[in-house]
C-alpha cells in the first residue's frame, strides 16, 4: 500500500490567512491542489493556549475563540506539495505530521461537486428578450452569439418562456437551423427574416420558463435540466427575476476546472469508484454511410431522423469523416441560391431531388467522399470521460466520434450522455 501521512494543525478560531479563517483558507488550498487528501476540521468545546488564553463555551467564562484542529491524510508523495505552504498559513498555532498505516482508500467520483451553487458557474447577466419581440430580432441575437436558446421576460424582468432552435424551426417555421442560417446569402436571408419579423417571441416560445433559483445546489439544477431534457436553464433571483443562464457547457466547463486527476488516483492504488470509460456510455445506435454513398441519400437521413450528422466509413468499419448539414451547405457554397431547398427542413425527398437535378444536375453524382470532413476530433472508447469532456470543451462542439484502437468507429458520444453518467 503507498505509504501515507497525516499532518495536524492545532489553531484556533481567531486565525486568519489573507482575511478568511485558516480552516476555511486550508481546506480551500488542499482542494485546489487537487491531490488525495481528505480533510477534517474540529471546533473543541473548551481548550487552553501557550499563552494563558482559556477557550470555553460555558457561560460564565464567555469565550469565543475556540481551538480548532485540522487534519489532513494524504500519501506521503504528495506532502511535499503542500506542506511549506501550510506552514506558511498557520501564522498562530502548531504544525505537525506523523505517519499513518492505511489499509484501503476508496472515494467516489463526482462530475458534479455537491457544493457548488448554481450562482457559481451561471452566465450573468443572461441575454433575454421581452415577450414583445419580433421573431426576426431573436434570430439576430442568436446568429451573434455562441448559443442557440434565449430567455423570453416581461416587463418586470420574470422569465415567462424560452425560446429555442426547435421552436424556431417547428413554430416559428425557420427554414434553416442556426448554424446554416447563418451562412446563406443575403437575398434569402432577408426574406427569412421579413417572413419572420410577423411573429413576436410570445407566439412561438415554449412556455412556462422552467426555471431554478440561483442559491439553488448546482446538483439540483443538472437534476431538473435531465428529467425536463433541457440544455440551458434560465437562473433567478430570490424576487423572481431573471439574473442569469446556465447552460451544459457551463457545467462541464466548470468539472474541467474542479475535478482532480482520477487516472493518477487509479495509479496510487486509490480505488475509484463510478470512473466510467466512454464505452461505457457512448451511443451505439448512431448512423454511418460509406464513402460511395450518394449526397442526395446523406440528405435523406439526416432530415428524416432529425440528426444534423453522419459517421463515414470504410468496408472494415474504419472511421474516414464525419458529414453534418453544415458541411454538405459548404460544400455547395457556390450554388447555395438555387440549391436551398436542400436544406429546408421537412421538404418531401422526392421533391428535393427534383430541384436537386433541374438546377444543379452534378450534385446527383456526389458522395461523401466529396464532402465529409476528415480532420475531425475523435476520443478512443478506452478513454475517461474526463477527456471527453476537455475535449468537448476546448473544441466546444457538441459530440464526438468514438473509435477503438484499430481507428474503427464504435459510436458517438454526446453532452447530454456525459452529464447523465457524470450526475448518477
Amino acid at each position: 500500500m503507498t505509504a501515507y501521512k497525516i499532518i495536524e494543525i492545532f489553531t484556533s478560531e481567531a486565525i486568519r490567512w489573507k482575511g478568511k479563517p485558516l480552516a476555511d483558507a486550508v481546506i480551500d488550498f488542499v482542494k485546489r491542489k487537487k491531490i488525495a487528501a481528505r480533510c477534517m476540521v474540529v471546533r473543541a468545546v473548551e481548550g487552553c493556549f501557550e499563552n494563558g488564553d482559556v477557550a470555553s463555551s460555558r457561560l460564565e467564562i464567555l469565550s469565543v475563540n475556540m481551538p480548532i484542529r485540522i487534519t489532513i491524510v494524504l500519501p506521503a508523495t504528495q506532502t511535499e506539495c503542500i506542506l511549506a505552504r501550510i506552514t506558511e498559513m498557520v501564522g498562530d498555532g502548531i504544525v505537525g505530521i506523523q505517519d499513518i498505516q492505511v489499509l484501503s482508500h476508496k472515494t467516489q467520483r463526482h462530475l458534479i461537486p455537491r457544493h457548488v451553487r448554481v450562482k457559481d458557474i451561471m452566465k450573468s447577466p443572461a441575454c433575454s428578450v421581452s415577450v414583445k419581440t419580433p421573431v426576426n430580432q431573436v434570430v439576430q441575437i442568436l446568429l451573434s452569439s455562441h448559443f442557440t436558446g434565449v430567455p423570453v421576460v416581461d416587463e418586470n424582468n420574470r422569465p415567462q418562456g424560452v425560446i429555442s432552435q426547435g421552436d424556431l424551426i417547428y413554430r416559428a417555421k425557420m427554414p434553416l437551423r442556426l448554424g446554416i442560417l447563418a451562412s446563406t446569402d443575403p437575398a434569402r436571408m432577408k426574406g427569412v427574416m421579413k417572413f419572420l419579423s410577423q411573429l413576436s417571441a410570445e407566439k412561438i416560445m415554449t412556455r412556462p420558463a422552467v426555471c431554478i433559483r440561483e442559491d439553488r445546489w448546482l446538483i439540483d439544477a443538472v437534476d431538473l435540466m435531465l428529467n425536463k431534457s433541457l440544455k440551458r436553464l434560465p437562473v433567478t433571483d430570490a424576487s423572481g427575476e431573471l439574473s442569469g443562464i446556465l447552460s451544459r457547457q457551463d457545467i462541464f466547463h466548470m468539472t474541467t476546472q474542479e475535478q482532480p486527476d482520477w487516472q493518477a488516483f487509479n495509479r496510487q492504488n486509490i480505488q475509484v469508484e463510478n470512473l466510467y470509460r466512454i464505452s461505457d456510455i457512448m451511443r451505439r445506435d448512431t448512423h454511418k454511410v460509406y464513402p460511395d454513398t450518394p449526397v442526395m441519400d446523406i440528405i435523406h437521413v439526416i432530415d428524416s431522423d432529425d440528426i444534423q450528422r453522419v459517421a463515414v466509413v470504410d468496408t472494415d468499419g474504419h472511421f474516414l469523416g464525419l458529414i453534418s448539414d453544415k458541411e454538405l451547405f459548404s460544400a455547395f457554397a457556390d450554388q447555395t441560391a438555387s440549391l436551398w431547398e436542400l436544406f429546408v427542413r421537412n421538404l418531401p425527398l422526392k421533391e428535393k431531388r427534383k430541384k436537386a437535378e433541374m438546377v444543379y444536375p452534378d450534385i446527383l453524382s456526389k458522395t461523401a467522399r466529396d464532402v465529409m470532413n476528415t480532420k475531425c476530433m475523435t476520443v478512443l472508447e478506452n478513454a475517461s470521460i474526463d477527456d471527453a469532456i476537455s475535449i468537448i470543451v476546448s473544441l466546444g462542439v457538441k459530440r464526438l466520434p468514438v473509435v477503438d484502437l484499430d481507428g474503427k468507429f464504435k459510436g458517438m458520444i454526446s453532452r447530454d450522455s456525459l452529464l447523465r453518467i457524470g450526475y448518477g
